[in-house]
C-alpha cells in the first residue's frame, strides 16, 4: 500500500486545528476547513481515525472525512478525456 503522507499531532485549540504532516506542522483555521468540525463538540473533534495510507482523517461521530491533499492544496489532475468522432 502506498503511503500518501505521514499524519501525526492532531489537535485542537479554539478556533484552530495543528496537525502534522510529512513531519512539517500545519495550523488550520477550523472554519474555512470544515463547518461540521466548527460545529463538532471537543468529545467528537476528538474522536477521530487516520487512514492507514495517510490518505485523510476520518471523524465517525460527525461523519466527516477530509483529504490530507485537500488540507494542503494539492489538485490531482482527472483522467484524460478521449476524444470522440
Amino acid at each position: 500500500m502506498k503511503k500518501h503522507h505521514d499524519v501525526q499531532n492532531l489537535c485542537f485549540s479554539k478556533e484552530h486545528m495543528t496537525i502534522t504532516i510529512d513531519g512539517e506542522e500545519k495550523k488550520f483555521t477550523i472554519r474555512d476547513i470544515s463547518s461540521a468540525l466548527e460545529q463538532a463538540s471537543e468529545v467528537e473533534r476528538n474522536t477521530y481515525e487516520i487512514s492507514p495510507s495517510g490518505y485523510g482523517i476520518h471523524w465517525p461521530m460527525i461523519d466527516e472525512d477530509i483529504a490530507i491533499d485537500g488540507l494542503l492544496g494539492i489538485v490531482h489532475a482527472g483522467e484524460p478525456r478521449r476524444k470522440t468522432a
